[in-house]
């Protein structure tokens, strides 16, 4: 449904899916082949364990063929609702040049039937920089991320393929490098499911929490530690955490 005044490219990934997705999506490849850049892995491309990690390298890889200025995301179970939610987001970057990324609110509907909710708070800030990211705020809603394609002419750092919280890895590294635009429009449903990684990357998973930790660790080094005072208040937290999880269920 997207209305655009500049051209878009599909660059999709299905890994190894058991349901008709890989048909439906040579489909439309066929129809308008101008379009799509597919990629259908008849093996799942893994890693397989752990299970924080699943989908990683089908997505990096898909990260890295995008050609274009700039890239939206679009996760398998969410969507896009506003028609002219690309060129929004197009315009303000077209405008603002030091901005790396732009978001938007989105609903967020779950399978189970629970209440209904926006992804961000009334009071989400407009300009946001790399220093909220660092003090363990998320209020990125992956589906509506719309950045600087940085990593058309630059590899991931070493990190991020540790990282399980892929949108965390990506969002740390474009916003050291400018800042971070919010658009009040809610315009895509986020979809929540028990299977979904939003639920195995939670804080009742010790794993998660191990890798969060270990995550802005190698970001603090890798920014020479120039938001250091920042990131051990975040490690902090995130030791108090651990040691709950392990009092509660060693």
């Amino acid at each position: 449904m997207q209305k655009t005044d500049f051209e878009i490219e599909i660059v999709i990934g299905d890994d190894a899916s058991t349901d008709n997705a890989p048909a439906i999506i040579q489909e439309y490849v066929d129809r308008y082949p101008h379009l799509f850049n597919a990629f259908l892995h008849k093996e799942n491309q893994g890693p397989k364990e752990p299970k924080e990690f699943g989908g990683r390298n089908n997505v990096l890889m898909l990260l890295k063929a995008c050609k274009g200025d700039y890239v939206a995301l679009c996760e398998g179970d969410d969507y896009w609702t506003d028609p002219l939610k690309l060129q929004k987001q197009f315009d303000f970057m077209e405008a603002n040049k030091d901005y790396m990324i732009c978001h938007h609110n989105m609903k967020v509907i779950y399978e189970d039937k629970s209440p209904e909710h926006d992804f961000n708070e009334a009071e989400q800030k407009i300009h946001s920089t790399i220093q909220d990211i660092l003090e363990d705020r998320w209020f990125i809603a992956t589906a509506s991320t719309f950045y600087r394609n940085y990593f058309r002419d630059h590899d991931f750092v070493e990190w991020h393929s540790r990282a399980a919280a892929g949108d965390w890895a990506l969002v740390i590294q474009l916003a050291v490098r400018g800042d971070i635009h919010y658009i009040q429009d809610t315009m895509g449903v986020y979809r929540k499911h028990r299977g979904g990684l939003s639920n195995v990357q939670s804080v009742t998973n010790i794993g998660f929490l191990k890798n969060r930790k270990q995550m802005f660790t190698d970001v603090n080094k890798w920014l020479d530690y120039t938001y250091d005072s920042t990131v051990k208040e975040t490690l902090s937290r995130y030791d108090e955490q651990i040691q709950a999880y392990e009092r509660n269920f060693s």
